[in-house]
């Protein structure tokens, strides 16, 4: 999930553009999917994950809907994973 797939129709808001379908071992996937911003860090690390990631992703839009930016940002992807990985955010 991010912002960018949040619809508004007729005052409804609908999920859109999810990325991709994948069939789920045991309730866990392991394939790396997302925007870096929203993304768990469960997925940076190449761990299993479930859909927590999906509740990890909503706090991740309800900060950028709040604070009108993403709660982890870096300058590149190295820097992005560190933030992420550690919790750290303004």
């Amino acid at each position: 999930m991010k912002c960018a797939n949040i619809f508004f129709v007729a005052g409804i808001a609908k999920l859109g553009d999810l990325n991709i379908s994948k069939i789920t071992d045991n309730g866990f996937a392991s394939t790396q999917t997302g925007t870096p911003y929203y993304t768990s860090p469960e997925i940076w690390k190449g761990t299993k994950y479930d859909n927590k990631c999906d509740i990890w992703a909503l706090g991740c839009i309800l900060y950028e809907m709040c604070m009108l930016l993403p709660p982890f940002r870096a300058e590149d992807f190295p820097g992005l994973f560190q933030v992420i990985t550690s919790g750290v955010y303004q």
